[in-house]
């Protein structure tokens, strides 16, 4: 898909740092498609992916590491 993208792109720019630029934006668009955008909140105010689910997994984790450990 970029390499698509690359051949479309007209490349008129004779610097170096436009050059670049304009591959950068390329790369970072094809990713946006591709991948999507996910819109969390602020980071350190909450933990929107962690939930109990989550969190009894971790229990579960923990304490088979300390079984582990004293074994």
């Amino acid at each position: 898909m970029v390499k698509n993208k690359v051949e479309e792109a007209e490349w008129k720019y004779s610097d170096v740092n436009e050059h670049w630029q304009q591959m950068k934006n390329i790369m970072m668009n094809t990713a946006q498609v591709t991948c999507g955008l996910s819109k969390c909140p602020c980071r350190h105010k909450e933990t929107w992916w962690w939930n109990e689910e989550v969190a009894e997994a971790v229990r579960k984790k923990k304490k088979k590491y300390e079984n582990w450990k004293k074994n």
